[in-house]
C-alpha cells in the first residue's frame, strides 16, 4: 500500500507548490491555472482530491444545481461537482492502495482542467 511519503513524493514530482498542513493533508496551491487552492487528503483506503469552487449563491439555486449535474454526466473527466456545507466543490477520490504518479498527476490536471473549462458556465451563477 502507498503512504504519505509516496504522495508526498508526487507532489514534489509534479513542482507545483504546495504545504502540508497536517499528516496525510496538503494543499496545492495552482495560481498558474488559477485554480486556487486543491487539498489533497489521504484517508486510507482512499486519497481525496478538494477544490472550492464557489459558494452557493442565495438565488437561481435550482438552474445552478441542473447544470451542475449535466457537467457531471457529460463532461468530467474525474470527480464530481459536490455540496460542502454552503460551497461548490469539485471532488475526486482514487484508491490508495495501488496509487501510482500517472494516476494522482491525472486526477491534479483533470481538476484544473475542469475548474478553468467551466469557469465561464458557472460565472451567471456567482453571487
Amino acid at each position: 500500500m502507498r503512504t504519505h511519503e509516496d504522495i508526498e513524493s508526487y507532489l514534489v514530482q509534479l513542482g507545483l507548490p504546495y504545504e502540508t498542513v497536517k499528516e496525510g493533508l496538503w494543499v496545492i496551491h495552482d495560481e498558474e491555472n488559477k485554480v486556487g487552492k486543491i487539498a489533497v487528503a489521504s484517508d486510507p483506503p482512499i486519497v481525496l482530491f478538494r477544490v472550492k469552487v464557489m459558494e452557493v449563491p442565495p438565488t437561481n439555486r435550482e438552474a445552478l444545481f441542473r447544470h451542475l449535474l449535466e457537467l457531471n454526466a457529460t463532461d468530467l473527466v474525474h470527480g464530481a461537482y459536490g455540496i460542502e456545507g454552503e460551497n461548490i466543490v469539485l471532488i475526486d477520490t482514487l484508491q490508495l492502495e495501488n496509487l501510482d504518479f500517472n494516476e494522482f498527476q491525472a486526477s491534479i490536471e483533470a481538476l484544473e482542467l475542469a475548474v478553468s473549462g467551466h469557469f465561464e458556465s458557472l460565472n451567471p451563477y456567482r453571487g
